[in-house]
């Protein structure tokens, strides 16, 4: 028995305690921990949006639905306006508006398995997290111009008729005040009359 005590192979022994030496798998440890925080900073970035007095650390259903929506976790089939509210009510504190980081991560383990049918709860948690890690609001910075549907031919000043047609130059570009009001000619000849300033050339 002594001999057993003072030999324990594989092992690192100290006085009636035995452990292993070898420590546990660190790659795996380290993606899993580099995939969280990813997922923590898009969660605070998305928690603080739209509120200068919010401190990042529990986020609105307002919020919630836009990050669930920008992040691609709702994709309007498998994943609903609808399943992403009954989720947040039912993650959140009874009586609390908004909920925290460990309850943002129960909801996300509630929609992944519906976000992604077939494979293993692990297998689509991680899919959701890599959908939103990385991810920030999107309209920070400056609103982009859209082009979709009518938009393109309402601001295209060529297709202007009437009295908007007089607003703006062949190329497109405003002419300010006479554009917009009637300016009095004072130079003596009638209205739109063509010849003006060619009399002294022809007499």
């Amino acid at each position: 028995l002594a001999l057993l005590e003072t030999r324990c192979i594989g092992h690192e022994c100290v006085p009636s305690i035995c452990r292993w030496s070898s420590a546990p798998s660190m790659p795996t440890y380290f993606l899993h921990s580099n995939k969280m925080s990813e997922v923590e900073k898009a969660f605070r970035k998305f928690a603080v949006y739209g509120d200068t007095s919010a401190t990042g650390n529990d986020m609105t259903g307002k919020n919630f639905s836009k990050m669930c929506k920008e992040c691609g976790v709702m994709d309007g089939k498998a994943v609903t306006s609808t399943d992403v509210d009954i989720v947040f009510n039912k993650v959140k504190t009874k009586g609390a508006r908004t909920i925290t980081f460990a309850e943002f991560q129960q909801a996300m383990k509630e929609l992944c398995s519906k976000r992604f049918k077939g494979k293993s709860p692990e297998e689509a948690l991680q899919a959701v997290y890599s959908l939103i890690e990385g991810k920030e609001p999107g309209s920070v910075g400056t609103t982009k111009a859209t082009k979709v549907g009518g938009v393109e031919r309402l601001t295209d000043t060529s297709k202007y008729t009437g009295s908007h047609k007089e607003r703006f130059d062949e190329s497109g570009k405003g002419k300010g005040l006479a554009g917009r009001q009637d300016l009095t000619d004072n130079s003596g000849y009638v209205g739109a009359y063509k010849g003006a300033g060619t009399y002294d050339q022809t007499h």
